[in-house]
């Protein structure tokens, strides 16, 4: 079939030269600190390279055959096995999830911190919402000690849906006991992996020594994982976009380099989140010219042959509000508080964006052209083929906002979006769906988490 896709294409192919190799005179001129003693020294022997201060340099070489030893898709599966996604292919996959401190109901959108509740729902949410293709950690528990937090979240994430997991774990220390009891509910990790485990680098060029630690035990697992970096240009980054764009680069060919030193072949996504800082306020934001950046990125991903992944569906605004609304339509950061509302609210954007990016069909039957000469000048289409066949399919229908006329809209009581919004949200909460085997989970899990307890006294 003759399929029309929209294009979207910001660099030609000498300014991704360009971009490129300003990226590889970094990592062979300037070079990055490797806080990790242990991986330090695995670069040096295997690379034969020499450090000093911690910064090691790399050739262009090592970086091109870093590239080149790189898988160029990734398969993921769910918790039951079953093939999900193969990343990497040209083809759009969301996720939901974001590390809160803070939730916002519903109801009356009031804040509060962030509880075991309110993952346990979100994730659930999540699940529930088809367009979601996996679900990251959704907040950091805090009606719960401190020191139990990412274990608590971490059982609450794979007990509440057998979807694909993005997984965070804010104390270091915890990941690898995160990752002894997942594979106590659930057994090998690499075979069939379903858990892509997410580090970030210090900008500007550090390789902390949590992070590339935390790498090694992943990546020695079998797991694929997501390295994304995270600027405040003007701040950790230089202020204008190219040279956002070529520290944070930088910093991603770093890591796969770390990657493909601990093992040949390591599946990893690479992506950033290009923020801004405004001196003034003191605060960091998303910029038009983050799109233009994080749209660069894709397009020399896609020139090295690399899974490329980067953020959307957080904002700036107070809630699901104007703000909110039109940062979304962008692509965005993550946040300090997480709403229900803006996970269903951006289910809708993703629907539309799906729409738009799978473009539409040109052939004999789609173009209708017996159709229009039967139908000639002057008369409906209502009882054609095609409009029979297509009219419940055939057009975008929000699952949360009607369609209402003025009329229809005024005899509803006149009711705002955001009201509309709330009200779905709640009903979608109210009747949340349940994996059949959490509570199985949730008993294994209690129980490990028991014995950590004990092992630390």
């Amino acid at each position: 079939m003759n399929n029309v896709r929209p294009h979207l294409s910001m660099m030609t192919e000498e300014q991704i030269q360009e971009a490129s190799g300003n990226v590889l005179r970094v990592l062979s001129e300037t070079g990055v600190r490797v806080d990790s003693p242990e991986i330090l020294k695995l670069l040096e022997r295997k690379l034969n390279l020499k450090s000093q201060d911690r910064i090691i340099k790399f050739p262009p070489e090592v970086v091109e055959d870093a590239i080149k030893s790189a898988p160029k898709t990734i398969d993921i599966y769910d918790r039951r096995g079953e093939h999900k996604l193969k990343l990497g292919e040209d083809r759009l996959s969301f996720g939901v999830g974001v590390t809160a401190l803070f939730y916002q109901n519903p109801i009356d959108e009031k804040l509060d911190l962030f509880k075991r509740k309110n993952f346990q729902d979100l994730v659930r949410l999540g699940s529930s919402l088809p367009l979601y293709d996996v679900i990251s950690t959704v907040g950091i528990i805090r009606d719960v000690p401190e020191e139990l937090s990412d274990l608590i979240g971490s059982l609450e994430h794979i007990a509440n849906t057998t979807k694909p997991l993005v997984l965070l774990v804010s104390d270091e220390n915890k990941f690898p006991a995160v990752l002894n009891m997942y594979e106590k509910l659930h057994g090998d990790l690499g075979t069939k992996p379903f858990i892509i485990p997410y580090f970030n680098p210090v900008s500007p060029l550090v390789m902390n020594a949590g992070t590339v630690d935390k790498m090694k035990i992943s990546i020695e697992r079998g797991l694929p994982i997501i390295f994304s970096n995270y600027s405040m240009a003007g701040a950790s980054t230089p202020l204008t976009p190219a040279g956002t764009l070529t520290l944070l680069m930088a910093e991603l060919l770093a890591g796969l380099v770390i990657s493909q030193t601990i093992k040949k072949g390591a599946p990893i996504l690479l992506g950033m989140l290009p923020v801004y800082f405004d001196m003034r306020t003191m605060l960091n934001f998303y910029d038009p010219q983050s799109v233009l950046i994080s749209v660069a990125c894709s397009e020399m991903m896609k020139h090295y042959g690399i899974p490329h992944c980067s953020t959307s569906g957080s904002g700036t605004g107070s809630g699901m509000d104007l703000i909110a609304a039109d940062t979304y339509w962008m692509n965005t950061l993550g946040s300090k508080s997480i709403s229900p509302t803006t996970i269903v609210h951006v289910h809708e954007i993703i629907d539309q964006a799906l729409r738009f990016a799978n473009g539409f069909q040109l052939d004999d039957v789609n173009s209708a052209i017996s159709e229009i000469h039967n139908v000639g000048p002057g008369r409906s289409f209502l009882s054609q083929p095609s409009t029979l066949k297509n009219y419940k399919k055939g057009y975008y229908v929000s699952n949360v906002y009607p369609r209402y006329s003025m009329e229809k809209w005024q005899s509803a009581g006149e009711p705002p979006a955001r009201q509309v919004l709330r009200e779905k949200t709640q009903d979608l909460l109210a009747s949340l769906p349940v994996p059949a085997d959490h509570d199985d989970l949730m008993g294994q899990g209690e129980e490990f988490i028991e014995r950590e307890i004990s092992s630390v006294k």
